[in-house]
């Protein structure tokens, strides 16, 4: 019979799991993929952003956007609710002010063009920047949520639509990422997105132009790429997918970055459940897009599409991302 093992108190780390041996190894793939991507093996600091610290930031900027529904429990309206969003917007800043820097930090390392010597003091303009636009961000998630109360007869009040809505929250998500994608840290922004995308089910790059009362019910699996515009008052059901049909490539072989590859919505479009539109295609002004249909060409505005015209076109390099 086998001997019977000793209490795991009782036994270092090392004998049960060979520990030394698999730090050992796993620093070693660490210099290995390193080196390979031409970096430091040793930086002193932190090279990225943290995704913890982007979490908590975006937690705070949401409740200073809509300091009485994301807010303390015991919150009160006057004095006291400027004092909050005063408060809790200083802190958010002064954290997202790190964040930006060890982007534009890593950005630097990485381009002899970039001046490391300029970083403080650009991250501060991107901070600032970002600050002045906070008002205008939530004059447009008002106009989101009224889009969402007015579209969804089963929401009973717009609080409803803050609190509940996963749609809502990945548009909040995406109104705060688009604005730091322009002011130039697309990681950044990247990662805000990505913590909507994986609460919620709703993956919308930052990258993407989208106009005012935006409204995605239900929410889950929409993708709408980088390049994707959106124009005001556009209405989306669950599953849609607003993609690319190909990506072009440079004579190497190497996939061309930033082209435009998505689709161009205009104002007032509805587009339902589980319709994929891929390209650089223009759903025009008004048109209905039923669900399940296909599309890889422009329709015009008016158009009330129920099914595909064709769905035997093939795809190419990634297409329909």
């Amino acid at each position: 019979m086998n001997a019977p093992l000793p209490a795991v108190a009782d036994v270092s780390a090392t004998t049960l799991w060979d520990l030394d041996d698999i730090v050992r190894d796993l620093r070693v793939a660490r210099e290995r993929w390193r080196l390979s991507q031409n970096r430091p093996l040793e930086s002193g600091g932190r090279e990225f952003p943290s995704r913890d610290a982007l979490r908590d930031i975006v937690e705070r900027l949401c409740g200073a956007l809509f300091p009485m529904r994301l807010g303390p429990p015991d919150l009160l309206q006057g004095p006291s609710e400027d004092f909050y969003v005063g408060h809790t917007l200083d802190v958010a800043l002064r954290g997202l002010l790190e964040q930006v820097r060890l982007e534009l930090a890593h950005v630097a390392r990485h381009d002899p063009l970039v001046d490391p010597t300029t970083i403080d003091g650009d991250a501060i303009a991107v901070v600032r920047h970002f600050a002045a636009a906070l008002p205008g961000i939530r004059e447009l998630l008002d106009s989101d949520v009224e889009a969402a109360f007015r579209g969804d007869p089963a929401a009973r009040s717009v609080d409803e639509i803050v609190l509940c809505y996963p749609g809502t929250l990945a548009i909040v998500h995406h109104r705060l990422a688009h604005t730091l994608y322009q002011l130039g840290v697309p990681l950044l922004a990247r990662m805000v997105s990505e913590l909507a995308h994986s609460s919620t089910g709703i993956d919308i790059h930052p990258g993407a132009r989208i106009g005012h009362g935006f409204f995605i019910d239900h929410g889950t699996g929409v993708v709408i790429g980088e390049t994707a515009v959106i124009g005001n008052r556009v209405r989306l059901y669950q599953a849609v997918t607003l993609g690319a049909k190909r990506f072009s490539v440079d004579a190497d072989g190497a996939l061309e970055k930033g082209a435009p590859r998505h689709p161009i919505v205009e104002d007032d479009v509805v587009i339902y459940a589980g319709a994929t539109i891929l390209g650089r295609v223009t759903i025009g002004r008004g048109s209905s897009v039923g669900g399940n249909v296909w599309l890889t060409h422009s329709i015009p505005p008016g158009s009330f599409l129920t099914q595909a015209v064709s769905r035997n076109e093939a795809l190419e390099n990634g297409g329909g991302i």
